[in-house]
């Protein structure tokens, strides 16, 4: 089977600004930094990342993650048919890798409220999906040689 690598690399580069720009809003928005400046302060996390320039590396991981959910929405469209169907079920299961079982972990076992956790799974899994359904909305089967 052929694949159309460039609308597969077009499709998660469009999907990764879908996702950053998700991850920005449940950030932003719905775990809110009060509720990371509140766990700072009470100690549960570092005031200074351990990682230079993390958010830099975050943004670059999240389209490493779309590139790849592009991949899988092309390889699974010979099996389950090409449109949103697929895109969602590549989304979802990719969505559920990348943010349950961290999450289900950090809500067990961390000291911090559950909702940061709970935060960041939406963002895995809801942003897995956005990126799919972009991914699978910009792909096209290659076009046969002639």
């Amino acid at each position: 089977m052929r694949f159309n690598r460039s609308r597969i690399w077009l499709g998660g580069l469009a999907g990764g600004v879908i996702w950053t720009v998700w991850s920005f809003v449940i950030g932003q928005f719905v775990v809110t930094n009060a509720r990371y400046v509140a766990a700072q302060n009470a100690g549960l996390f570092l005031k200074t990342p351990r990682y230079p320039f993390f958010v830099a590396q975050w943004i670059v991981l999240l389209f490493i993650l779309s590139i790849a959910v592009a991949h899988l929405y092309a390889w699974a469209r010979s099996g389950l048919g090409a449109g949103p169907g697929t895109a969602l079920k590549v989304g979802f299961l990719a969505g559920f890798f990348a943010g349950f079982p961290g999450n289900f972990a950090q809500a067990t076992w961390s000291p911090v409220s559950r909702a940061l956790p709970f935060g960041w799974m939406v963002e895995m899994w809801i942003g897995a999906i956005l990126a799919a359904l972009v991914a699978g909305s910009l792909y096209k089967d290659p076009t046969p040689a002639k």
